[in-house]
C-alpha cells in the first residue's frame, strides 16, 4: 500500500495497517454496488487506468473526438455521448478482450503492441506466439 508510511512487507504495523487488511474492510460494497444491487442491477469495475483493457474509455475517447468538431455547449455534449454506435462500442470491447487475453499468456506492454500490429485482425492469439516472439527476439 504505497498510501501508508510502513515499510514492506509489513502488513501489521499499525492500527490503520491492521484495520485495512481486515476482511470486513476489504470486502464492503460501495453505496452505489448497493444501490444497484437493490435496483436487480450488477455494477462491474473496470480498470481505471488502463484504456486497452477499458473499452468505456474507448468510448468516452470517440465522444470526446465527436464533441471537440462542434461548438461548446451541453447540448453538444449530451448528442456526442448519444452518437457512439453500438457497433463501436462491441468493438471496442472485443479490442480490450483482446488485450486482456494478451495480458494473461503473460506478455507486457510493448509485446502486447507487438502482437496487436503482427496479428491484427486476428480474434485470438495463435498457439505459436511465443515462437514468433522468440524469431522477432521480443522474448
Amino acid at each position: 500500500m504505497h498510501w501508508f508510511k510502513c515499510t514492506p512487507p509489513a502488513i501489521d504495523c499499525c492500527c490503520h495497517h491492521i484495520l485495512y487488511n481486515q476482511p470486513d474492510f476489504t470486502h464492503v460494497e460501495t453505496t452505489l454496488e448497493t444501490y444497484c444491487k437493490n435496483q436487480g442491477f450488477q455494477v462491474i469495475s473496470l480498470p481505471k487506468f488502463h484504456c486497452e483493457l477499458n473499452f468505456i474509455k474507448q468510448c468516452w475517447g470517440y465522444t470526446k473526438r465527436l464533441y471537440c468538431l462542434n461548438p461548446e455547449s451541453l447540448q453538444e455534449a449530451i448528442a456526442a455521448l448519444n452518437v457512439v454506435p453500438l457497433e463501436s462500442m462491441c468493438r471496442f470491447a472485443n479490442h480490450s478482450r483482446w488485450f486482456m487475453d494478451v495480458y494473461q499468456k503473460g506478455l507486457n506492454g510493448s509485446e502486447a503492441a507487438w502482437a496487436s500490429r503482427k496479428y491484427c485482425g486476428h480474434h485470438v492469439l495463435p498457439e505459436s506466439l511465443m515462437e514468433d516472439m522468440e524469431k522477432a527476439k521480443l522474448h
